[in-house]
């Protein structure tokens, strides 16, 4: 049987979308819960600009979350989305800031940068047969000196790029709606998911995505460049790190050479939370959204509450844990 008919038959189809939508049910309800507690532990949780903090940092590990869930569907994963969020920002400051180029030319090369290093990513995996975890993680450290390299390991400031922070912290929505003052980088997360989202349920790629994830040499023995297309989703998703890079910096108006390790944890968890399988083959963009709010309003929750940092980390990590093993149980019951 060819992975095509496995993907396209009528069963497999109902019960991926049963588990997927059972497993999108129980994050959303998850999200409310927390939303309702932080609510009534603290009277400051729920003013508007706090809300519109949690929008912020969800816009970024958000789009960052898009991209390693198209990785983590092949059966992959990406540890170095958080430093190549990095580089690609140290980019667009070389480009912007000490060359002086337009700032479409800046976004368009950050961008193109991100998709170089997942090309390299995904090579590495594909060709190489390196373990993605191994290829990624040596990326990771790539990246990180790089940064430092380029940018002297001082932060580069976009003050005179005009416009640059308005890419995340402008307000399209707010000069329409002045009540409802919601960041631009919002809408580029909602932009991007609804891209990715499409591409992961109607394109070649998105069925070859959880084809591999699924069963890489059913797909192989059916004709399929299984190499190339691997390679092709990692490079998507590092140009999709390349938006995030974006995004940061336009926040900070500034790209920080020496950021972005723990960025990957967060994404990776936000994608595990929201139903995304790590053993690949199943997830759904709108649970990694989900995933990444309630990454978002738990961080944003105890921060409120005045937890310490330490604490708030390990949370964090038993969330995770607990995701993981609930997939894990979802699995064998489906079998």
């Amino acid at each position: 049987m060819t992975t095509e008919s496995q993907t396209t038959s009528p069963s497999f189809i109902s019960k991926l979308i049963k588990m997927t939508a059972h497993q999108r049910v129980l994050a959303f309800a998850s999200l409310v819960i927390l939303l309702v507690f932080f609510s009534i532990t603290s009277p400051n949780f729920m003013q508007m600009s706090n809300m519109l903090a949690i929008l912020q940092a969800t816009s970024v590990n958000g789009v960052l979350a898009v991209a390693a869930t198209l990785v983590i569907i092949t059966g992959g994963i990406d540890l170095s989305v958080g430093t190549l969020m990095t580089f690609t920002a140290v980019v667009a400051g070389i480009l912007l800031t000490n060359m002086n180029l337009p700032l479409p030319v800046g976004v368009l090369g950050a961008i193109l940068a991100g998709a170089f290093c997942g090309f390299c990513s995904g090579s590495f995996v594909a060709k190489m047969k390196i373990p993605p975890f191994i290829a990624t993680l040596g990326m990771m450290l790539i990246l990180k000196g790089l940064s430092l390299v380029l940018s002297g390991a001082r932060p580069i400031y976009f003050n005179n790029t005009e416009g640059y922070d308005a890419i995340s912290r402008g307000s399209l929505i707010g000069e329409v709606l002045p009540f409802l003052p919601i960041p631009n980088g919002v809408l580029i997360l909602f932009v991007v998911a609804g891209v990715a989202s499409y591409v992961l349920s109607k394109t070649v790629l998105g069925r070859y995505c959880f084809g591999i994830g699924s069963n890489e040499e059913a797909v192989r023995l059916s004709g399929v460049n299984t190499d190339r297309w691997k390679i092709a989703i990692y490079a998507v998703a590092g140009g999709i790190c390349g938006i995030a890079g974006i995004l940061i910096s336009s926040r900070l108006n500034s790209a920080q050479p020496a950021l972005g390790l723990g960025y990957e944890l967060e994404a990776i968890a936000a994608v595990v939370i929201g139903g995304t399988s790590l053993s690949g083959g199943r997830g759904t963009i709108i649970g990694t959204l989900i995933g990444a709010l309630i990454v978002a309003v738990l961080t944003n929750g105890l921060r409120v509450l005045s937890v310490a940092q330490e604490w708030q980390t390990v949370i964090t990590g038993i969330i995770i844990i607990l995701a993981v093993y609930a997939d894990m149980m979802r699995r064998q019951k489906s079998k």
